[in-house]
């Protein structure tokens, strides 16, 4: 009645004993491998299976190590050369607080990703066809794809949510490396425009004599080689247009974003027709607002403007308990594409990672987990402090003592002022702020970053 029960389930399954011999194989794995249920039973796994190795059979590694494996994906050949490909969870099977074996559950994801192929080379086919294409990157990404479980990002998405509901303008601020896309992309995804386009533009990335003809479009003949081409405003009617970097416009450009979004209204570079368009504009900063109008690059009343949803994403060095989060996903990530199998990172590794300060954030944190993965030695499944990047390492060593960072004592000072100056002023923001010689709107930002 077990083995009728197994075997009508529509997955893969496959389970050995602690020698490696196959004890239990459904008729849904021969089908997937291309062989009889009898050639595999009562026989040793890498003798059917002779592509895998110790290494890279996920049923032996969990024999070996007594851990299981999620969410594992594998490619191999089956015995008639067929190219499978797999996602597996591995669990090892305990008796009497031994290990007597492992089973694995598979799912096959071979048609899947033939039908995907095939997608993308009828996409490849349309495309060429087109004598002037249009690339549009959608938004791909959602609030699933924010690994954390820090207050602080917690904090984050739940005003991101609340902003996914509604239509107005938001505002990112984060340095660089934080994920300020991978969030905005987020609330795309999670607000009534999802299925409208997401348009994405750095504005640092374009020279200011280009700016408005991007952005607003342009008329035949208005200048030399000029054609009637919309700009991202038009190309992101009914969706999201996001704005990176937005402090880096030219203050005179910024004027007439601002008349955009107040009346919704563009006119084509050359053109005299207007344009009426729906487009929610979400921005990004990796300096802080207030500075960039402090220092005269950002219009006062553009912020004004844009400034209903501010949404801070902490830097990395703040979200201490995500890092060892984020540290297996990465791992997780580069398994699948590199084809490996590395199951953990050494403590003394962890300890290092935890401890530098990320000037890069997550992006520079990926990376560093990216460079160990494709080092690694091949029959090797841990990730040891040898494999991490240089600048990681000898940066610790060159430190003497207790030592810390300018910037971080710096911090600590300035945070020890507030929570003076709002002592002995029993809370109120306002006396502290002319105390401590702030504006009022610099010390709520402080009093919010420094969580006094």
């Amino acid at each position: 009645m077990l083995e009728a029960i197994l075997g009508s389930i529509d997955e893969a399954i496959h389970a050995v004993n602690s020698e490696g011999i196959t004890i239990f194989y459904n008729s849904v794995a021969a089908q997937h491998d291309g062989i009889e249920i009898e050639e595999v039973l009562g026989k040793h796994v890498l003798d059917v299976f002779p592509s895998l190795n110790k290494q890279t059979s996920t049923l032996l590694k969990v024999i070996e190590t007594g851990k299981p494996i999620y969410q594992q994906a594998q490619t191999y050949k089956n015995s008639n050369g067929q190219l499978i490909d797999t996602v597996n969870t591995t669990l090892p099977i305990i008796v009497n607080e031994r290990i007597a074996g492992a089973v694995e559950i598979a799912k096959d994801l071979t048609k899947v990703k033939e039908l995907a192929q095939k997608l993308l080379e009828l996409q490849a086919k349309v495309n060429s066809q087109k004598s002037k294409p249009t690339s549009i990157m959608g938004a791909k990404y959602n609030w699933n794809d924010i690994i954390s479980g820090s207050k602080s990002m917690d904090k984050v998405i739940e005003l991101g949510r609340k902003a996914a509901k509604s239509s107005s303008p938001v505002m990112v601020y984060g340095e660089t490396g934080t994920g300020k896309e991978l969030l905005v992309q987020s609330i795309h995804n999670a607000s009534s425009r999802n299925k409208g386009p997401f348009i994405a533009q750095n504005c640092s990335s374009l020279p200011e004599s280009l700016l408005e003809s991007i952005l607003f479009g342009t008329k035949k003949g208005s200048f030399t080689g000029a054609i009637d081409r919309a700009g991202l405003f038009e190309l992101a009617h009914g969706g999201t247009l996001f704005l990176d970097e937005i402090h880096t416009m030219p203050l005179e450009f910024q004027t007439k974003l601002l008349r955009v979004l107040e009346d919704g209204v563009i006119r084509r570079v050359g053109g005299i027709e207007s344009y009426m368009v729906d487009v929610r504009v979400i921005v990004a900063m990796n300096e802080h607002p207030l500075l960039c109008m402090k220092k005269k690059i950002l219009r006062s009343d553009l912020y004004y403007r844009l400034n209903v949803f501010f949404v801070e994403l902490p830097p990395l060095r703040e979200r201490e308990e995500d890092i060892v989060l984020l540290i297996h996903h990465f791992i997780k990530k580069y398994n699948y594409q590199f084809n490996k199998l590395v199951l953990k990172i050494e403590p003394k590794a962890i300890e290092q990672l935890k401890t530098y300060q990320w000037p890069g954030n997550i992006r520079e944190l990926e990376h560093s987990i990216e460079f160990a993965m494709n080092i690694i030695e091949e029959d090797d499944d841990e990730i040891k402090l040898k494999h991490l990047p240089d600048n990681l390492t000898v940066k610790k060593k060159s430190e003497k003592g207790n030592e810390k960072p300018f910037k971080l004592l710096i911090e600590e000072t300035e945070k020890k002022l507030i929570q003076q100056a709002l002592f002995e002023t029993k809370g109120n923001v306002q006396k502290a702020s002319k105390m401590l010689g702030l504006p009022r709107q610099t010390l709520q930002y402080k009093i919010k970053k420094y969580d006094v």
